[in-house]
């Protein structure tokens, strides 16, 4: 199971938030812990799910100069890549997004790793749509004909961020991902497909966060992908015991917390089935998937 997070607030060093915490996104390649929220009794009937080592690329996606966005993806591991570490620290940005990949049975090629770049969007997704191979075909025909040439790779998540591109995600980003979110539970009825959707998604125009937490409403003993939003000045705990305090304008949106020890007064729980918009210094807009859009 894959681990990203999404920051949105005043430029920071990309590495503050990227490395040097004590469990940061590089430390959760390695050994990822919040595969389900703690304690959860439904936990032990999906292990299956579970992959703590996420060791089949990494990116990270940025909002740089005159409004242009920056991307970097790489095949590999994050947790050994120089490269990466470097440039995160190099780098400033008021809004950024970061993520490794796990590929259990998933073609593991440049052009699959996350995050996704095109029409002024950054777009990242930790999560599966179940069967995938018997539907890509008709969920691909959705796909705008202008958009599909944009298409590199052959994962799920690519097609997932076209089709939110094709339902007008550059206009209304919650209407977009509620229409993508529709058209593959349809998907998977019309095929019977008994396993969830599960996905956790972040897409980005620089300016917002738009993020999605998903399991299919049929298979409500099923667990949505974790998913934690910090607010304001929160202090990470760093690899050297140091603290690293976020500006007072932040918004965090993390798979997993960023400290090995930290509170839930700080890390708030995104409910499953939401669309939250994130602004910078403004209390974060949730609603409701509404699938009959």
């Amino acid at each position: 199971m894959c681990r990203w997070l999404a920051y949105l607030g005043s430029p920071v060093e990309i590495a503050d938030i990227l490395v040097r915490p004590n469990h940061s996104l590089i430390d959760q390649s390695l050994h990822a812990r919040e595969l389900f929220l703690p304690n959860d009794p439904l936990a032990a009937q999906f292990a299956h799910h579970a992959f703590p080592t996420n060791g089949d690329g990494f990116g990270m996606a940025w909002a740089g100069r005159a409004g242009t966005l920056g991307q970097y993806r790489q095949l590999g591991t994050a947790w050994d890549s120089q490269n990466l570490k470097h440039l995160a620290q190099q780098l400033e940005s008021g809004c950024f997004l970061a993520h490794v990949r796990a590929a259990p049975g998933g073609t593991i090629a440049e052009q699959n790793c996350h995050p996704f770049v095109d029409h002024g969007w950054m777009f990242q997704h930790n999560g599966s749509i179940p069967n995938f191979r018997e539907i890509k075909r008709e969920l691909t025909f959705d796909v705008d004909p202008q958009l599909y040439p944009g298409i590199l790779g052959n994962s799920d998540t690519e097609l997932c961020f076209y089709l939110a591109l094709t339902y007008g995600l550059e206009h209304d980003p919650v209407t977009a991902l509620s229409r993508m979110v529709a058209r593959v539970e349809r998907a998977r009825h019309e095929q019977q497909i008994q396993a969830s959707f599960r996905a956790t998604v972040c897409a980005s125009d620089g300016k917002h966060l738009v993020v999605l937490r998903w399991v299919s409403p049929q298979r409500s003993n099923e667990l949505a992908p974790s998913l934690y939003h910090a607010a304001g000045s929160t202090i990470l705990h760093g690899i050297e015991g140091e603290k690293l305090s976020l500006p007072t304008d932040a918004q965090l949106v993390v798979s997993e917390p960023l400290s090995l020890h930290w509170s839930r007064h700080t890390w708030v729980e995104i409910p499953p089935g939401t669309i939250s918009v994130f602004e910078q210094g403004r209390p974060p807009h949730i609603e409701p998937v509404n699938l009959g859009l």
